[in-house]
């Protein structure tokens, strides 16, 4: 099962430059918005003021004018404010003067100017504006001078028309005239209200564009969320396929080599550089053909060495044949196993067979040991007594074997206690310290400290002489014997290590089998006997050797 992957969410330098971008976008089209309101607004006043001053000298300049051609009694100012204020663009015309004295007005009045009002106007050397946002009005205000020089030509008439006896034609009088000037706003404020709509049209299209950038921010976030779980995966799996204690190749629907794992590689010897995307019957011609357009559950066949196949159909989601997979085990250790149940199989069935025939021989064996003592008790000459002590002998060391074929067809339950196995090796080396010297041998023993184990210490210590006696045998004078004991994670190993002449793999394979020895004495019970305990202690042998080269015999025991 592949595991799960939550990888923590992190802003990657994609996301941070959207968001920055965005931020200074909205920053920008907001500055842009405001300066565009008030430069507007600026413009608006200008203008009107332009307008406005336009306006003003229109009347001075028409108010110059009328007076050369009317001498009727009606004011031409008052006619030329009226006809003026008619225009779309004026609200209204009011001319005051400084007394409040309202001299002419046209147009969609406002309330009259306070005396306070007309003073700040006069007192002001350029016009005074002000703007009206309720009513949407611009308003001019600024000094009216339309009689300057013309009081005494005005004057030298014959017969002046009655408005003129107005002060505020009079020349060198102190009044001052003001003139209001109102001009509708509605046109820039409707112009103001599109550039708002389009500020909020664009601030809109900002708003998806920052929304989409988002989403697609978090679409990014989520696809690098995946694919870092999926690689992830793929690494998991990739570790799992590669450490499989099985070899795996993948095929496509065409046979085409996919993948393979290392073990794999070693067992089929063909590297996968060698053979990706070829088929596999040329690839690797050992596989037999069927395996790739059949399910086999298993094939047996030798490559590198003895292997087992067996192939499966790959299917998609929708049930699709996506390839084929094949699995390769070793069938080395497979077949070593065998034999070593084969071997314990044998090894009980010859047990069972023993323990008769030593019960059959034993009895016989101690009446014959007896009457060779009686007649050797009995003989008169040398060559007699020579011949009874042989018979003694003989008789011995065939109830000896009697015993070990007893003792290995009846082994006894193994005591557990706790076995310091320093203490034990120091006790075996002093127990053949004499077979070291008179054979000339080095002897060298190392033990890690505190090396402590549940076991059987005389079973155990039995193993050990048979295992070091047989390596004494087979090193020559001045070899080496090395014992070394060591403890991994509570398991036990003894290495008996010889520089003798070393074993052929056929003495390997049946040094274990009863009676079977090289040496010219032996009853030959001695390795399958050590075997025997140590799997009484749930434990195994290894055995590496060469001829020549040496014995090196490693004992693995758990503990128990």
């Amino acid at each position: 099962m592949l595991p799960e992957a939550h990888p923590p969410y992190r802003f990657s330098k994609t996301a941070i430059i959207i968001i920055v971008a965005s931020a200074l976008l909205a920053a920008l089209l907001a500055l842009v918005t405001v300066r565009n309101i008030n430069r507007e607004e600026q413009m608006m006043k200008h203008f009107l003021l332009q307008e406005g001053l336009t306006l003003i000298r229109t009347f001075e300049a028409g108010a110059r004018t009328t007076m050369m051609h009317y001498m009727q009694g009606s004011n031409p100012v008052v006619t030329l404010v009226q006809e003026t204020a008619k225009e779309e663009s004026v609200a209204y015309i009011r001319i005051m003067d400084d007394q409040g004295t309202l001299i002419a007005e046209g147009g969609e009045l406002p309330r009259i100017p306070t005396s306070n009002k007309v003073k700040e106007v006069l007192d002001h050397e350029s016009p005074v504006t002000s703007l009206s946002t309720e009513k949407s009005i611009f308003e001019v205000a600024g000094r009216f001078q339309p009689l300057i020089g013309a009081g005494k030509r005005m004057g030298m008439m014959s017969n002046p028309p009655a408005w003129c006896n107005n002060s505020w034609m009079n020349e060198g009088t102190e009044t001052h005239q003001v003139i209001f000037l109102g001009l509708h706003t509605q046109e820039f404020d409707q112009a103001r209200k599109e550039d708002i709509k389009h500020s909020l049209f664009m601030g809109f299209i900002l708003f998806l564009l920052g929304s989409a950038g988002f989403y697609f921010l978090f679409l990014y976030q989520e696809m690098r969320v995946a694919r870092t779980t999926l690689e992830d995966m793929k690494l998991y799996t990739r570790n799992v396929i590669e450490s499989m204690p099985v070899g795996l190749i993948t095929l496509d629907k065409k046979t085409h080599i996919v993948s393979c794992n290392a073990m794999a590689e070693k067992l089929t010897g063909k590297p996968f550089s060698e053979c990706k995307g070829q088929k596999l019957n040329q690839a690797i011609p050992a596989i037999p053909v069927k395996v790739m357009h059949e399910e086999v559950a298993m094939e047996d066949v030798t490559m590198a060495g003895p292997v087992r196949i067996s192939s499966s159909r790959l299917l998609g989601h929708n049930g699709a044949n996506l390839g084929t997979v094949i699995v390769i085990r070793d069938m080395a250790e497979i077949r070593k196993m065998e034999l070593q149940l084969e071997l314990s199989r044998r090894l009980a069935a010859l047990g069972k067979m023993a323990a008769g025939i030593a019960h059959e021989i034993r009895n016989p064996l101690g009446t014959l040991r007896g009457f060779a003592q009686f007649f050797g008790s009995q003989a008169k000459d040398d060559a007699a007594k020579e011949y009874s002590d042989l018979m003694i002998s003989e008789v011995d060391r065939l109830n000896e074997t009697v015993s070990a074929l007893l003792q290995f067809s009846r082994p006894r339950e193994p005591e557990l206690q706790k076995v310091g196995i320093q203490d034990l090796l120091v006790k075996a080396s002093k127990l053949l310290e004499s077979d070291f010297a008179a054979h000339g041998l080095d002897f060298v023993l190392h033990c890690d400290d505190n090396v402590v184990l549940q076991a059987d210490p005389d079973l155990l210590l039995q193993v050990l002489l048979n295992l070091i006696k047989n390596s004494i045998a087979a090193t020559p004078e001045d070899g080496k014997i090395s014992v070394t004991a060591s403890q991994s994670n509570k398991t036990l190993y003894l290495q008996i290590e010889d520089s003798g002449k070393g074993m052929t793999p056929e003495e390997q394979e049946r040094m274990f089998d009863p009676f079977y020895t090289t040496k010219k004495t032996g009853t030959g019970l001695g390795l399958a006997l050590s075997h025997q305990i140590v799997e009484q202690h749930h434990g195994n042998i290894e055995v590496k050797s060469s001829p020549g080269h040496g014995t090196t015999i490693t004992i693995v025991l758990p503990d128990a």
